[in-house]
């Protein structure tokens, strides 16, 4: 099987017509198929013949989150005997989203794995450990162990925490790569070092960083990434996915944003108002997945704003390249007439040493404006240290945040959730 697919190396006007007969396909299949999409096109007055462009999906409304919480069922396209693996993604509304997944479904999610890992550099051969979950109910695990298989690759499943153990499995089994959250990178350095373990020298060549951004708008290190690098020096690679796409946007060698697949998903940045953005400006990724068998989506919103890039990769790859996720729409923050997003203030938090674990709270204050509050667990002395971190948050992004020192026994364990594939530093109560 072909790990690097030539329609990304293919011209961008071949691509482009490429992804416009598989949406052709897909219209076709969700007209047949789809409950929820048969009836969006009759409320609409939507006749498939007469999208025949990508620049046509403009005719089409959009799919939201809120869509596939109400009408869940009515996304399946195929009947309950089909359906080999069942998962769940967070909803908008409470309850979890429930999707499933075909045998072909399942086997395009390892195609998919498998070309992004290859993008990044992992081959046939290579020993991957995975510190990653791969129950209840998570499709990303899943995907990363199926594409590995299929590239030939061999896996440590060794699932997410405990050092110790990850230490032993690296010595043991002498991984080339590691598949984390990054932040964990740093809970086995620390205890490494407190063990006297010769991390430096081990078989680590490099990790795919699942779930935390490492890198800034202009792809240098962010500080959670450079606080990695100044004691291990090993590559780190950005993945960008989700349940919903069943599809990755990875980094390659070069480390100059996520590849687009364009024979797996059709990309769109909108802004508020639904139009596309203009090249170099941030918006809503919006994507139509190609493939999927079971829930096959059409213009859904993601809710993570975006940058996308065009230029052609030196790799080779002439495909739209995704910077790192700015942040959730639905994570927004006004306060005080300043827009932010949770990830500029986890790189102010990653900044101090110090801070063993934090969790960000936003929340409605008495006349409805939001509020912040940064709870975390601190080695420091905290009258001080309260100050210091307040004042790096007035330089940084000029706002001034409410901070409490919570006991590291008791914020541990709603930050490290076991039912949470990546520690839960944001909390919206709003």
């Amino acid at each position: 099987m072909e790990f690097h697919p030539s329609i990304e190396k293919a011209d961008i006007q071949e691509i482009k017509l490429f992804q416009e007969e598989k949406l052709h396909e897909l219209l076709a299949y969700l007209e047949t198929n789809s409950p929820f999409y048969q009836k969006l096109f009759k409320e609409n007055n939507i006749h498939i013949a007469d999208i025949r462009t990508l620049e046509d999906l403009q005719k089409i409304p959009t799919t939201t989150k809120n869509d596939l919480q109400q009408y869940n069922h009515d996304f399946f396209c195929i009947t309950p005997d089909k359906i080999v693996d069942y998962s769940t993604t967070s909803g908008t509304l409470g309850d979890p989203v429930t999707f499933g997944l075909s045998d072909s479904d399942l086997e395009r999610l390892a195609y998919n794995e498998a070309i992004s890992f290859a993008c990044a550099g992992i081959q046939k051969g290579d020993v991957v450990q995975m510190i990653t979950t791969i129950d209840k109910r998570f499709m990303a695990g899943l995907a990363y162990f199926l594409g590995l298989r299929k590239m030939g690759a061999s896996v440590v499943r060794m699932g997410p925490g405990i050092p110790e153990l990850q230490w032993d499995s690296i010595f043991r089994y002498k991984p080339k790569y590691l598949i984390t959250v990054p932040s964990f990178l740093l809970k086995m350095i620390d205890y490494a070092e407190k063990h006297g373990l010769d991390y430096k020298n081990s078989s680590v060549y490099g990790a795919v960083c699942i779930g935390e951004s490492i890198k800034n708008q202009d792809f240098t290190d962010n500080i959670l990434s450079q606080k990695i690098k100044e004691k291990w020096d090993i590559k780190l690679f950005s993945t960008y996915a989700s349940t919903e796409m069943s599809t990755a946007f990875t980094e390659c060698e070069l480390q100059i944003g996520g590849h687009h697949h364009p024979e797996l998903i059709i990309t769109e940045i909108l802004d508020d108002n639904g139009n596309p953005v203009k090249e170099g400006e941030s918006g809503e990724l919006t994507i139509t997945t190609l493939g999927v068998e079971a829930i096959p989506l059409l213009r859904f919103k993601t809710g993570d704003i975006v940058t996308a890039h065009y230029e052609p990769c030196q790799c080779g790859r002439n495909t739209m390249r995704l910077g790192p996720v700015i942040g959730r729409k639905q994570q927004m923050i006004k306060y005080k007439g300043t827009t932010l997003y949770p990830p500029a203030m986890n790189d102010i938090l990653n900044d101090f040493n110090t801070i063993l674990c934090y969790q960000i709270v936003i929340q409605a204050n008495e006349i409805g404006l939001d509020e912040i509050i940064i709870k975390l667990s601190t080695e420091a002395e905290h009258e001080g240290f309260v100050n210091e971190v307040r004042d790096h948050f007035r330089a940084k992004l000029r706002v001034s945040p409410k901070i409490e020192i919570i006991d590291f026994d008791i914020l541990s364990k709603t930050v490290f959730n076991p039912n949470s594939r990546k520690p839960i530093t944001f909390i919206d109560l709003r």
